[in-house]
C-alpha cells in the first residue's frame, strides 16, 4: 500500500510517498481503507518539530527525539471497514467510519487498523459508524 512517510523532522519536504505494507488486523482490531485523511495544525506540528522549548523534551519523549517515532503521521480520518478481526462486535465489513487516532498516527495512508474498543477507551483513538452519508 501507498503511505505519506516522515523519516525527519522538517518542512513538508520531508514527506515522501513510499509503498510499505499493508497492516493486518489483530483480533480486536478493524482494517479501515481509508479515504479521507485530514491534515491538522498537530500533524504540522509533529512533522516540523517545533514547538516551545517547554514543551520541547515532552514533545520528543511522546513522538521521537531524532525522528517521529512513527513514520506516517495524520490523525483524522473517513473510511470504510474492510476486515475485521475475530474478536469484533459492533462493526461488520463495510461499514462507512470516521475516526480519530490519538496515539497512533497513522491515517496519511490507504489502510490503517485501530481497536474496536475505543469509544469506551479513547487511549488509543475512537471509531465511529458514520450513518449520515455513504462515501
Amino acid at each position: 500500500m501507498k503511505a505519506i512517510v516522515c523519516t525527519k523532522y522538517g518542512p513538508p519536504e520531508v514527506l515522501q510517498i513510499k509503498e510499505v505494507e499493508k497492516p493486518t488486523p489483530k483480533d480486536n482490531e478493524v482494517l479501515i481503507k481509508i479515504h479521507a485523511s485530514a491534515v491538522t495544525v498537530s500533524d504540522c506540528i509533529v512533522r516540523s518539530g517545533k514547538v516551545n522549548i517547554l514543551l520541547w523534551i515532552p514533545m520528543r519523549i511522546f513522538v521521537g527525539f531524532r525522528r517521529p517515532r512513527r513514520s506516517i503521521l495524520g490523525l483524522e480520518l473517513a473510511g470504510e471497514i474492510e476486515a475485521i478481526g475475530k474478536d469484533i462486535k459492533r462493526f461488520k465489513k463495510g461499514d462507512q467510519v470516521f475516526a480519530f487516532n490519538r496515539r497512533k498516527f497513522g491515517t496519511y495512508a490507504e489502510y490503517t487498523c485501530m481497536r474496536e474498543d475505543g469509544l469506551f477507551m479513547p487511549d488509543d483513538g475512537l471509531v465511529a459508524i458514520n450513518h449520515q452519508c455513504k462515501l
